[in-house]
């Protein structure tokens, strides 16, 4: 039984006028542990037993039974509990000496898919940092929905079709370079794309052209197919480069083009169920009894389907192939409208399991507080923003450790650990500024921050030599090892508010408290001294190590021993 029950039991015992469930929620955790672990506040009973809260406070504090606890005093309006610290921290200890870092392993999931739709950079176009967001939100909550017993499948939904095809073709066809592209595929055709679109301002037979290069390779065409399929070819191999570098895998490449087969069953589908609506020669999905203001446009006067209906063929492809328990769209929050319509056009085709999808939205990464844009050449570019970490990272090993064994291999657990944790620590509805010299510092609230910490641990039990046995009894009744406690009895917790929420963020702030806990109690503890709580110590030592390199894990970012 977790602490807050205990407590809500043993009340409930007390105070018959409420219910265990209304005490568990009404339980506040003190600002300063001085005044207990866990408070209850009296208020809530002042009517019902018509006394004031102070008076009802003291009755209820002599009236509970305080043996499973340190002590139960009235502090004004509250009940104040204090833990028994001993007999807590041997149980949390052994609990995580056991698991390992199966710790906190829970199946809420039993083993269900959930599909992620995440990443999915356009063709053609540099891998920005404003891609990161979707790829390093998706892989943590893959991560984390794992932890909870769900089996996540990452699914790359790649822009690759559309007239920015048709715009590429003709840029190459007027100035491309074959030798150029195969040596640098996404530079060279980055360059063409910006090109033509800076023409097309001026020239609309520009625009014209590309349309009718992209009709041809909707019908198609083989010059324009085998263009096509040589852009995509070309830029994936560079995109795994780069999700090597960022150790992200996915389970489906399927793009926006394997849907082109797709969308004129889900057309007859609402032709079928007659809620296609014609509105200037458009067909359109009235939403308005879902509150949505403008119809959905699935097919345009010129016959051309739209990017809902391809969205509509990709749901009912992924309910079908993967029978998911949740389908999670890790997407800019500018695209927020277009999942409302999306959600509500699939409630309107009968799919209650319309209700299971949710749009993970996330804020905008600036730079210098501009937007970018690739279309005008703004873009940070991830690839030498990972390499210039990495540098970063090895000077600073370079000047710590210079001695380090395996020098290459941890400034790439730190330099892109920094990055990743950087965009992973911000609420994703907010955005941030890129800074990477904030990102790859020691100090702060960073990646490398909870790393060294990590990495620390490490070299204490190194150092002493000490390895837990799950048969031994450690326990610790101190303040700071208490805190420590407290952080990990609440990993469970902390995962399942991280998954409820689809929120990394919680699990980063986790994780940059734990490592603050410690290095309060290494700088006020002397773990080493010879005396009977030093195994205890070791032992908290080695269960907050596990922890952190869990909680660092979930966010897909590694933890070395040595740094």
């Amino acid at each position: 039984m977790d602490t807050k029950t205990l407590i809500a039991s043993e009340i409930a015992k007390v105070v018959p006028e409420l219910e265990q469930d209304a005490i568990f929620n009404l339980l506040e955790t003190p600002k300063n542990s001085d005044m207990g672990d866990l408070a209850f506040p009296a208020f809530s009973l002042a009517k019902v037993l018509r006394k004031a809260p102070q008076m009802i406070a003291g009755e209820l504090a002599e009236q509970i039974d305080g043996s499973q606890f340190e002590k139960v005093v009235a502090v004004g309006p509250y009940i104040n509990f204090f833990l028994d610290k001993a007999k807590i921290s041997s149980q949390v200890l052994e609990q995580v000496i056991t698991a390992g870092s199966d710790y906190a392993q829970q199946d809420e999931g039993q083993g269900r898919n959930v599909a992620i739709d995440m990443s999915s950079p356009n063709i053609a176009k540099p891998f920005s940092i404003g891609h990161l967001r979707s790829t390093v939100i998706g892989d943590s909550l893959a991560n984390i929905f794992a932890k909870t017993g769900y089996q996540p499948v990452k699914i790359n939904h790649l822009g690759d079709w559309g007239k920015q095809f048709g715009m590429l073709i003709v840029a190459y066809k007027k100035w491309g370079d074959e030798a150029a592209v195969q040596a640098h595929p996404i530079d060279e055709l980055l360059k063409l794309y910006v090109r033509i679109n800076a023409e097309a301002e001026t020239d609309p037979t520009v625009d014209e052209e590309a349309r009718e290069w992209f009709r041809k390779l909707e019908d198609g065409d083989k010059e324009a197919t085998e263009l096509w399929q040589w852009f995509r070819d070309e830029s994936l191999l560079e995109f795994n480069r780069l999700y090597n570098q960022l150790n992200v895998t996915f389970d489906s490449y399927n793009g926006e083009a394997f849907y082109n087969d797709k969308m004129d069953e889900v057309l007859e589908l609402l032709e079928a169920k007659n809620l296609l609506v014609e509105s200037k020669g458009a067909q359109v999905v009235n939403l308005e009894k879902y509150g949505i203001e403008h119809p959905a446009l699935i097919k345009k006067s010129d016959g051309a389907t739209l990017y809902i209906t391809r969205d509509l063929a990709a749901a009912l492809y992924r309910k079908r192939t993967y029978d998911f328990a949740k389908s999670v769209y890790v997407v800019g929050n500018e695209q927020a409208a277009h999942f409302k319509q999306l959600k509500a056009v699939l409630k309107e085709m009968g799919y209650d399991w319309s209700d299971d999808m949710t749009h993970v939205a996330f804020g905008l990464v600036t730079k210098g507080g501009a937007k970018l844009s690739t279309r005008k050449g703004n873009v940070i570019l991830l690839e030498p923003t990972v390499a210039e970490a990495i540098n970063r990272a090895a000077s600073q090993i370079e000047a710590k450790n210079p001695n380090l064994a395996d020098k290459e291999a941890v400034a790439h657990a730190v330099g892109v650990g920094a990055i990743k944790f950087y965009d992973l620590k911000t609420d994703r509805m907010n955005g941030y500024d890129f800074d990477l010299e904030a990102m790859v510092s020691f100090e702060g609230e960073t990646g490398p921050y909870v790393q060294y910490a990590h990495a620390r641990i490490q070299s204490i039990l190194r150092k002493a030599d000490f390895t837990p046995s799950a048969t031994t009894t450690y326990s610790l009744a101190d303040a700071e090892s208490w805190e420590i406690i407290k952080l990990i009895q609440d990993f469970p917790r902390i995962i399942k508010r991280t998954s409820d929420n689809f929120e990394p963020s919680i699990m980063a702030k986790f994780a940059i408290n734990l490592a603050q806990s410690f290095n309060k109690y290494y700088a006020h503890t002397r773990i080493l001294d010879d005396n009977s709580e030093r195994d205890s110590r070791l032992a908290l030592c080695y269960a907050t190590a596990t922890v952190l390199k869990e909680a660092l894990r979930l966010l897909g970012v590694e933890a070395p021993n040595e740094m």
